[in-house]
């Protein structure tokens, strides 16, 4: 499990339910390294600024994220973490290897605001 302060996506079917749950999801898929952390971080502070949208993390290593690995918009990708952007259950936005805060409020803006 990885170690940060946000919720943690532990099954394929977990996911699902989260994004048929919620109207809008972010998912940061990835491990403790150095490209990662500081996503996680940002997810962090922006889960205060936006509680209408569930920020949630997935360990990249686990069988079940296969299911975000595998996704059309994430099979050309090749840096961690791999961050997916959900709403109305369907995929809006996805992108791979560190993204600063100025990044992640630009997505938020275009596809989940």
């Amino acid at each position: 499990m990885l170690q940060t302060n946000l919720e943690h996506i532990t099954s394929k079917e977990q996911l699902q339910q989260v994004i048929e749950s919620n109207e809008k999801v972010a998912v940061c898929c990835g491990r403790m390294g150095p490209m990662c952390i500081p996503v996680y971080e940002i997810f962090e502070v922006l889960r205060e600024k936006h509680p209408d949208i569930k920020f949630m993390d997935m360990e990249f290593d686990s069988p079940d994220a296969e299911v975000i690995r595998n996704l059309p918009e994430c099979r050309t990708f090749r840096g961690l973490p791999f961050t997916v952007y959900y709403r109305n259950g369907q995929v809006v936005k996805a992108t791979t290897s560190i993204q600063n805060a100025k990044q992640i409020k630009e997505i938020i803006s275009e596809v989940l605001a």
